[in-house]
């Protein structure tokens, strides 16, 4: 049975797109599930987040330029097989400029995608080619946000892009929910963008997920450690609210137990 396929988008940085992958890649294997991340942000964070040298490795622009298959570019690490990014990747408008490049990352993917259960997608914080790659080659998305008006603006304006790479590349194209990152309930201005959100999740056919990512300094301390928040600090309160989202991902097939691994 060949991944589902996720990826983590919203063109707006700063979101936390890449803390959820990374939480999701660490939750998903520590669940017993095999797990591919691939990063397509030329700043390479999510390579850099699970310990990777980014810049004396293969890298997916060594697939996109057809020097490398998938398979002899994919990194391992400790939490997951990983497709790393680096700054080469800054250049891919202009570099793949030739007919059918929409689907490099599909293509990519159809050569290794039987040897996982999930394959999680970083996106870079862009409306451009690479993430028009990610959205033909994926199942669904995951629109993180923060609770920050300009935030909002970023994810309304995914919708036209969703609409014509459904419309001409993938239609089974599905947004999972919409992801609001460092949240504080207490706080005027996050009920207010939340309100806010939940108008843009119906214009999207999704929801704003139940879980909510809750503050911590752990979630800025853990790239550091080159590990996701999820295995840095566990019981920390983001990485309670990564586990329930992963419930929603992958609760039914890869359930967590009371110590977060397989049942």
């Amino acid at each position: 049975m060949p991944a589902l396929m996720i990826a983590i988008t919203n063109q707006k940085g700063g979101v936390g797109k890449t803390t959820t992958a990374a939480a999701l890649l660490a939750s998903l294997h520590n669940r017993g599930a095999r797990v591919l991340g691939v990063d397509l942000d030329p700043q390479g964070s999510l390579g850099f987040s699970m310990g990777l040298n980014i810049e004396r490795c293969a890298t997916i622009h060594d697939v996109f330029r057809g020097e490398l298959e998938p398979q002899q570019a994919i990194s391992h690490t400790q939490t997951c097989d990983l497709l790393p990014s680096n700054i080469l990747l800054a250049g891919a408008e202009l570099e793949f400029n030739r007919p059918g490049r929409e689907y490099m990352l599909k293509t990519a993917l159809s050569k290794v995608e039987e040897n996982y259960d999930y394959i999680i997608v970083d996106t870079p914080p862009a409306l451009n080619l690479l993430t028009v790659n990610a959205y033909v080659a994926v199942d669904k998305l995951i629109i993180p946000m923060a609770p920050e008006v300009l935030s909002l603006l970023g994810v309304s304006q995914i919708k036209e892009t969703i609409e014509s790479v459904r419309e001409y590349y993938n239609s089974r194209l599905e947004v999972l929910g919409i992801l609001l990152n460092r949240f504080n309930a207490r706080f005027n201005l996050n009920r207010e963008v939340l309100e806010l959100a939940d108008q843009i999740a119906k214009q999207l056919d999704t929801v704003v997920f139940e879980s909510k990512i809750r503050t911590s300094v752990a979630v800025a301390e853990a790239p550091a450690h080159s590990m996701s928040v999820i295995d840095y600090a566990p019981a920390s309160k983001p990485a309670q609210d990564f586990e329930h989202l992963c419930d929603l991902v992958a609760g039914a097939q890869f359930p967590r137990s009371n110590d977060g691994r397989q049942i």
